[in-house]
């Protein structure tokens, strides 16, 4: 019988990312995070072993084409079609209404979410009407732990 992981577990393990200083491109508990590196440190503490190389990144996401951000969650966690954001879920973020995805976090229940941004620590903040206007995805890392890792 496999082990599931649970929304509960992730959201406790980004709670642990607190106070971690913004770096760019970074992925440290406590030495120093990205929006994107504080998803993959918690894949990492609960899952092991990333499911891939990331290429370099600018700042702004804007770099390039496509939505590579969007594109590998796709690739590698699981949409949740049709439903509010739930503790553990992934969540992403268009900054504009135009633009790309380029900004990620996780809810830990009670209508907050942990994310790193410039200029700040990993902090914990309230899914506001603003940044719900700016959701572009849900998805989940929950499930049977051997699938999805």
């Amino acid at each position: 019988m496999s082990e599931k992981l649970t929304g509960v577990e992730v959201a406790r393990t980004a709670l642990g990312w607190l106070g971690t200083p913004y770096r760019h491109q970074a992925s440290a508990k406590g030495q120093g995070t990205d929006c994107l590196g504080l998803v993959r440190g918690v894949w990492r503490e609960l899952r092991g072993e990333e499911p891939e190389i990331l290429p370099p990144y600018s700042p702004s996401w804007q770099d390039g084409e496509g939505e590579p951000l969007l594109e590998a969650a796709q690739r590698h966690l699981t949409p949740a079609l049709g439903r509010a954001p739930e503790t553990g879920d992934i969540l992403l973020f268009r900054m504009s209404r135009e633009g790309p995805v380029k900004h990620c976090g996780i809810h830990v229940g009670n209508d907050q979410f942990v994310h790193a941004y410039d200029r700040r620590a990993v902090t914990r903040s309230r899914l506001s009407a603003w940044w719900r206007a700016k959701l572009a995805g849900v998805f989940t890392m929950t499930g049977d732990r051997e699938r999805l890792s």
